[in-house]
C-alpha cells in the first residue's frame, strides 16, 4: 500500500468519556461494538497535495501538462520511467524540471548519472518563474506633493515581502503545487545551494580495474545501497517517528541501461546479464514504498532491441511515457506536425488504491517545449485557431 494521506482508522478502545465511570454505565454507554471511524491527521508537507481520486500524496513532475496526464501528479513512492528520445534532450529536460520542482518545493535531492556530473544537471536546471509574488506596477499617477518618491516604489511589491533575503522571496510561492520555468535561464545558484541535494556519480564508486562481469552488478548495487543509506539517514524510512517533520526525497535517475552503467543490453539482441536493471527496479521499488521518496527514471529504450526484456522494465515502474524527437526526421517537415518538437506515448499509468486506472483522454499526443514553458497537446483537436491542451494552468 503507498502513502495514502486520508487513511481512516477504527478505534477499538472504550471512549474517553467513558473513563472514571463504573463498568454497569460503561456497559450502557457502549451498547454495541462498533465505533465511529475517525480520520487520521493528514500528512502536511510543502510542494505535496493529496490526489482528488484516490487521496493519494502528489508531487509536481514541474509540467503541469504532464502533471494532468498522470492523474494530478506523481504519487510518493512510485517511479515515472521515461523512454530517452534519440539525442536524450528532451527526456533529459524533463528530469531537470523535476528536479528544479523539487529545489523549489524545498524537497531534497538524490541525483545519480553515468556519464556527466551530477553538478553539470544540477548547473543546468531552469529557471524558475515566480511572478505570483510580486504585486503588478500600479499605472503611473501623478505624485502628490511631499510624497516621497522612495515610499511610490515601494509600493510595487508586496509589503510582507519587502524586506525578505533574495532565497526567501524566491521560494515565497513554494506552497503552489506546480510551477512555470524558463528554459532560456538557469537557476540561480544561491537558490539552488538551498536545497539539499545528495549525489550518486558511478565513476567514484566503481573502480576500472574491475572486472566486466562484476561491475555490472556493482553498478546498480552501489546505486542502490546509496539510495538506502540516504533514506535512512535523512529520514525519508515511514519508520522515523511522525513527530519529526517529514520532507520528501526525489530521486532522479539518468539513463540506466546504457553501456555507461555497464550494462550489455542495449548491446546485444540476447544480453547476458539481462536481468541486472530489473533486479535493481525491484529492489527501488521497495524502497520507495517504505519511504517518501519519489522517483525519475530516465532509459534508452530506442538502443534496446530485446522487446520482451522492455516490456517487463515497463511493468516493473509504475509510470512510463515515452518521447520521440522530430529532429533529423521526416515529421519534421511535416505540415501536421510544424508547431510541435515531438511525440509523446503513455506506455503505462498506475492504479493506485483503485480498481480502474484513470487513463488520459487522448493517447496520441505532441509536445512543443517552449522558452516558459513544455506542453503536452493533441495534435488533431482544434478549434479553429484554439487548440485544445490537456491543461493549462
Amino acid at each position: 500500500m503507498l502513502h495514502n494521506i486520508d487513511v481512516t482508522s477504527s478505534n477499538m478502545a472504550a471512549p474517553v468519556n467513558s473513563v472514571g465511570k463504573t463498568s454497569g454505565d460503561r456497559f450502557q454507554v457502549n451498547c454495541t461494538s462498533f465505533q465511529k471511524k475517525t480520520r487520521s491527521k493528514l500528512i502536511s508537507i510543502p510542494g505535496t497535495r493529496p490526489s482528488v481520486q484516490n487521496g493519494q500524496l502528489l508531487v509536481s513532475t514541474g509540467v503541469t501538462s504532464l502533471d494532468y496526464l498522470l492523474g494530478g501528479g506523481l504519487a510518493v513512492g512510485t517511479v515515472l520511467l521515461i523512454e530517452e528520445d534519440r539525442f536524450d534532450s528532451y527526456s533529459r529536460m524533463i528530469l531537470k524540471y523535476f528536479l528544479a520542482e523539487g529545489v523549489v518545493c524545498r524537497h531534497e535531492l538524490f541525483v545519480a548519472t553515468a556519464q556527466d556530473n551530477p553538478d553539470e544537471i544540477l548547473q543546468e536546471l531552469p529557471a524558475p518563474i515566480l511572478d505570483d509574488v510580486a504585486v503588478p506596477k500600479p499605472v503611473d499617477q501623478p505624485r502628490p506633493t511631499g510624497e516621497p518618491q522612495d515610499s511610490l516604489d515601494a509600493m510595487t511589491i508586496a509589503w510582507r515581502y519587502q524586506n525578505l533575503p533574495k532565497v526567501q522571496s524566491a521560494l515565497a510561492s513554494s506552497s503552489r503545487f506546480g510551477h512555470y520555468y524558463d528554459v532560456s535561464k538557469t537557476m540561480e545558484a544561491e537558490i539552488r545551494q538551498a536545497a539539499k541535494c545528495h549525489r550518486f556519480y558511478l565513476p567514484d564508486h566503481i573502480t576500472p580495474s574491475s572486472a566486466a562481469h562484476s561491475a555490472r552488478v556493482e553498478s546498480y548495487s552501489a546505486l542502490l545501497k546509496s539510495l538506502q543509506e540516504v533514506i535512512h539517514r535523512e529520514g525519508f524510512d515511514l519508520a522515523t517517528p511522525m513527530s519529526k517533520s517529514r520532507n520528501i526525497l526525489r530521486v532522479g535517475l539518468h539513463s540506466l541501461g546504457s553501456a555507461l552503467w555497464g550494462d550489455d543490453m542495449c548491446c546485444h539482441d540476447k544480453p547476458r546479464h539481462g536481468h541486472a536493471l530489473t533486479t535493481f527496479l525491484y529492489g527501488l521499488r521497495a524502497l520507495l514504498r517504505s519511504s517518501l521518496s519519489v522517483a525519475v527514471v530516465t532509459l534508452p529504450s530506442h538502443l534496446i532491441q530485446d522487446r520482451a526484456l522492455m516490456g517487463n522494465i515497463t511493468r516493473l515502474c509504475d509510470n512510463a511515457i515515452a518521447l520521440e524527437s522530430f529532429k533529423g526526421s521526416e515529421r519534421e517537415t511535416n505540415p501536421l506536425y510544424k508547431d510541435y518538437h515531438g511525440l509523446l506515448f503513455v506506455r503505462q499509468v498506475p492504479h493506485l488504491n483503485c480498481l480502474a486506472r484513470q487513463l488520459p483522454d487522448h493517447k496520441d499526443l505532441a509536445f512543443k517545449l517552449k522558452r516558459k514553458q513544455f506542453t503536452i497537446e493533441s495534435p488533431g483537436l482544434r478549434s479553429g485557431s484554439t487548440k485544445n491542451k490537456l491543461r493549462q494552468l
